[in-house]
């Protein structure tokens, strides 16, 4: 599926689930704010960094991004991922130990300049 997660809101809101993980570390996912106005009052694990580059993301990007789901998301209903974990594909691995392990070290950056706003 490309584009936002708006054909899927119908199905979101009928699970009895308090948290949805969704990729939003690329412009395919479209705004957050179509799962922000629909679900608003559940929690969101936000996509923030991408598995399939091999640069790590900036901290304040990533903080600039959970601000834009703070406009629809209490700060202790977000969590911040990793775009579909770190897995491998068939026999080819998307990132490489050192890839992935400063990808979540901006994660975890960025998480603690946002606890430090909100604590």
């Amino acid at each position: 599926m490309t584009g936002d997660y708006e054909a899927l809101l119908p199905a979101f809101r009928q699970m009895g689930v308090d948290q949805f993980v969704l990729e939003y570390a690329t412009p395919r996912a479209g705004g957050i704010d179509v799962v922000g106005r629909a679900l608003g009052d559940r929690e969101i694990g936000l996509g923030v960094v991408n598995p399939r580059t091999d640069r790590a993301e900036d901290p304040a990007r990533i903080v600039a991004r959970a601000e834009e789901a703070l406009e629809y998301f209490a700060p202790e209903r977000i969590f911040l991922n990793p775009d579909c974990g770190f897995g491998c594909f068939a026999n080819r691995c998307v990132n490489d130990h050192d890839t992935a392990l400063a990808k979540l070290r901006s994660m975890v950056e960025a998480g603690a300049r946002l606890r430090k706003r909100f604590a």
